[in-house]
């Protein structure tokens, strides 16, 4: 543990330039007086770390002091920091390692390499998590996408041809562009527009201009967090119908890999051996039903009786075509 945060130490020396002893503890979750003791363990390392006392004091390196790494292009390290921002990282419980080793990465890098490392993490963003298969036409131009991409980098407003959702007219907009998002095969831009902040869909956009005039980006904006916010919000604005099924134990673990059937929680058990019974979340009556008459008589809907009507009503008429 030691070792860990006098390397997590180092990190923060080399790429903050300088930071107070209250900061570090802060950081790493010790105490100043731990600080304080680490600090003489790298010097008795050789590590020629220093204090300026004062008001803007603090413990820094002597400049040009730094491990860099060679071989690694601007490019190829933006590759990897944006690979970083997977959700799958979150899944897995990374978070925190990956935190650290890109910590480490970044500060043996050259000054000029990790602000361009840093510009393309804070506007590109990866995530792997799905909601849904991508659908037909959700490929993005790729003409319309490098337009997009180089406003992005270069922070110069956009303006686009928009086709909405719900309908084939294209309206005219103006655009800042803070950064794309890529989710499975299907690109996003995150831009600022009257409305406020606004998230639009490449392939929608059908024609895009890149404009002389450039604007400032927020102070602070973080497009991961942005992107997170957006799709809870997304998420929670989806249709929900609740109901109570009873799925035989054989296809349960197909059932909880259904796309559109939110299992809550853990099953319990049922009159009869053999059957899983658990509080599911649908999003309508018709999806209920549809994915339930998919598993037969394998699957029942328990409640509530809107739905058990519905599904014995298809299942009569079905049985009424091939009779």
């Amino acid at each position: 543990m030691k070792a860990d945060r006098l390397l997590a130490i180092l990190a923060e020396l080399q790429t903050k330039g300088r930071t107070t002893a209250k900061e570090l503890a802060e950081r790493l979750e010790v105490s100043e007086r731990t600080i304080l003791r680490d600090m003489e363990s790298l010097a008795m390392a050789g590590i020629p770390v220093y204090a300026d006392r004062g008001y803007r004091g603090g413990w820094s390196l002597p400049d040009g002091y730094r491990t860099r790494l060679t071989g690694l292009t601007s490019d190829e390290i933006a590759s990897l920091l944006m690979v970083g921002s997977s959700g799958a990282v979150k899944d897995l419980g990374l978070t925190g390692a990956l935190d650290a080793a890109m910590g480490k990465l970044l500060s043996a890098l050259p000054e000029a390499v990790r602000q361009d490392a840093e510009i393309a993490r804070q506007r590109i963003h990866i995530d792997g998590a799905g909601w849904r298969e991508a659908p037909a036409g959700a490929a993005a131009d790729p003409a319309v996408l490098t337009v997009v991409q180089q406003a992005v980098w270069e922070a110069r407003k956009l303006r686009i041809g928009y086709r909405g959702a719900e309908s084939d007219e294209t309206k005219e907009r103006i655009v800042a562009p803070l950064g794309l998002v890529a989710k499975r095969s299907v690109w996003y831009m995150a831009a600022l527009a009257d409305e406020g902040m606004r998230t639009y869909r490449v392939s929608r956009i059908v024609r895009a201009e890149a404009m002389d005039e450039s604007f400032e980006r927020p102070a602070g904006f973080d497009l991961a967090a942005y992107w997170e916010a957006s799709t809870e919000r997304f998420r929670a604005a989806l249709p929900a119908y609740p109901a109570v099924v009873r799925v035989s134990a054989a296809l349960w673990p197909k059932f909880r890999q259904e796309r559109y059937a939110y299992v809550q929680g853990e099953p319990r058990a049922a009159a009869r051996d053999g059957w899983h019974e658990a509080e599911v979340e649908f999003h309508t009556v018709e999806s209920a039903c549809g994915i339930l008459l998919s598993y037969g008589s394998l699957a029942e809907a328990v409640a509530p009786v809107e739905l058990r009507d519905l599904v014995r009503s298809e299942m009569r008429a079905a049985l009424a075509l091939y009779e």
